[in-house]
């Protein structure tokens, strides 16, 4: 279900322009346009989810998927794992207490430079 007034559904529908990193008929990654690191790609459901609070047991595979395409990705952009200090941050901010501006579900994934050393 797609939603008029919601800025990440406009960007999958092609109404707003993204540079796009990946995109299937589930999901749609992108970048960041105020990253947080050298490597901030947003991952997106197409089916419009407000939060991860909004998320049902039937909402399962789909989350599974999306986590999957954020390890898939990593590897893409040569951030993933790969022993010593290497590795990227994945995070889903959920609701105005956890930092949340778009009311659309999805995963940061977040490499590089460490903004974040701060955060446990």
């Amino acid at each position: 279900m797609i939603q008029d007034n919601c800025i990440f559904c406009k960007i999958a529908n092609g109404k707003i322009s993204s540079t796009k990193i990946y995109e299937d008929d589930e999901f749609l990654a992108f970048n960041d346009i105020n990253p947080a690191a050298p490597v901030h790609v947003l991952v997106t459901p197409k089916k419009h989810i407000e939060t991860l609070s909004h998320t049902t047991e039937s909402d399962a595979p789909l989350l599974g998927r999306m986590v999957s395409l954020v390890s898939r990705l990593a590897k893409d952009l040569g951030v993933a794992y790969t022993g010593g200090d290497t590795g990227f941050r994945t995070v889903i901010n959920t609701g105005p207490g956890g930092g949340q501006e778009v009311y659309h579900i999805h995963a940061h994934l977040l490499a590089g430079a460490r903004p974040w050393k701060r955060m446990g």
